[in-house]
């Protein structure tokens, strides 16, 4: 910087309000130095003694390191009236738009540019021993010239050392990894590379894939589309904190789940979707996986098309399965899940007030509704855990902090 020049404050003409979330506001401004629009994060520092949030100093240092075509820059921090201010590079848009928006005809070239963008920020991240833990599509920004790039690191931690462990309440639900659903607390990128095969099958198919209600039923969509895994799959399964055992579902033909998906692009899902993360691919070899040299060739970032306002397109809803899943864990814990009307209950519950409950409504009983595991219903139901159930599977209700203004729900957490 120049001497002379406005710092600070001074620095940037401030414009509207972009949105708003847990530790803050962004609003878009331009730098009347350089004349460049860029996005100013507002984050509130709260009482002097609590000093600067923990989550910010995290990013701050994480986006100082990471310099990549493919990672969101950090252009300037600075402090002004009690808060702290992240000044990012302005980014039209996110990839959660693209699916959203009707209007956008996704081509197989489309998907695989937008893939490969995807894999190649993970993997200068992951080679920089960084975990980014919330990928998801409404953090994968998009600049004007179609370029994408990673966003969001408040929840990304550095990873490697042998015995260090961490939170499994990170990622949205349905991107997150079934060794963070069972409990895992020693985990490496590998739940990055399950997350970003969540987003591969959501550009192919224009919705959600896996809209679990809970992390029960999270696992139970698991494992209806690729399988409930046995020893020989994933050997280390049954010693996670909290494994419980699934009725045996034999697994759909990846054919069956993406139809019009060529031979090579069902292969790199197969691997990124392996259930053992020992076994998945990484970031790097999916990018050197033949699905990227093979036609067609991915689009150029500038020839992919935009997507209308963010605002006009209808927020994406969580679907509640009606299929009960049957848990099993030690004898005394048995239980058969099944929902009924936005509640989880056990079979005994379900069996005293099933009748009052079994329309939905349109009227049409619940077992006799075939709902495939991704759709986008107009009702909204959002299931919640009794504490029978919280106490005898000793699961805790996800809570959930947007810390990341952004319509999906993201469960936030400071370790």
């Amino acid at each position: 910087m120049a001497v002379g020049e406005p710092k600070g404050a001074n620095r940037y003409d401030k414009g509207h309000n972009l949105g708003e979330g847990t530790y803050g506001v962004v609003f878009k401004a331009v730098d009347i130095v350089t004349n460049r629009t860029v996005a100013i994060k507002k984050i509130r520092l709260g009482k002097l003694k609590e000093g600067v949030n923990v989550t910010a100093l995290r990013e701050i240092k994480l986006l100082k390191e990471l310099q990549d075509p493919n990672i969101i820059e950090l252009i300037d921090v600075y402090p002004h009236k009690s808060n702290l201010h992240l000044v990012f590079e302005y980014m039209e848009s996110d990839l959660e738009a693209v699916i959203r928006d009707r209007n956008i005809f996704l081509s197989p070239a489309d998907y695989k540019a937008y893939m490969q963008m995807i894999l190649k920020g993970l993997a200068v991240c992951h080679k920089k021993w960084v975990l980014h833990r919330d990928l998801k599509p409404n953090n994968l920004l998009l600049g004007s010239n179609g370029q994408l790039k990673l966003a969001d690191f408040g929840l990304a931690r550095i990873f490697g050392s042998p015995d260090r462990k961490f939170t499994h309440q990170v990622f949205a639900r349905w991107y997150r990894a079934p060794e963070l659903l069972f409990g895992s607390k020693q985990y490496g990128p590998g739940v990055d590379v399950w997350a970003a095969a969540c987003i591969f099958a959501e550009l192919i198919l224009r919705r959600p894939f896996l809209q679990g209600s809970s992390d029960i039923d999270q696992l139970g969509k698991i494992f209806a589309a690729f399988g409930t895994p046995g020893k020989a799959q994933w050997p280390d399964v049954t010693s996670l904190p909290d494994y419980v055992e699934y009725q045996h579902s034999p697994p759909q033909s990846f054919r069956s789940l993406f139809p019009q998906a060529s031979e090579d692009c069902i292969d790199l899902l197969q691997r990124m979707f392996t259930y053992d993360p020992k076994r998945r691919i990484t970031a790097q070899q999916a990018l050197e996986h033949r699905y990227f040299r093979t036609e067609p060739a991915p689009t150029p970032c500038h020839m992919l098309r935009r997507p209308s306002k963010p605002e006009a397109q209808p927020k994406p809803i969580e679907l509640l399965s009606p299929a009960g899943h049957i848990v099993f864990s030690p004898p005394t814990k048995t239980r058969r899940l099944q929902l009924f009307g936005g509640d989880i209950k056990t079979a005994g519950e379900a069996n005293r007030d099933g009748q009052a409950k079994q329309q939905l409504e349109l009227g049409t009983p619940i077992d006799a509704i075939t709902i495939p595991m991704s759709i986008d219903p107009k009702t909204n139901l959002r299931p919640t855990l009794n504490r029978t159930l919280n106490r005898s599977l000793q699961v805790k209700p996800s809570g959930y902090a947007n810390a990341t203004l952004s319509p999906h729900s993201s469960f936030t957490s400071g370790f």
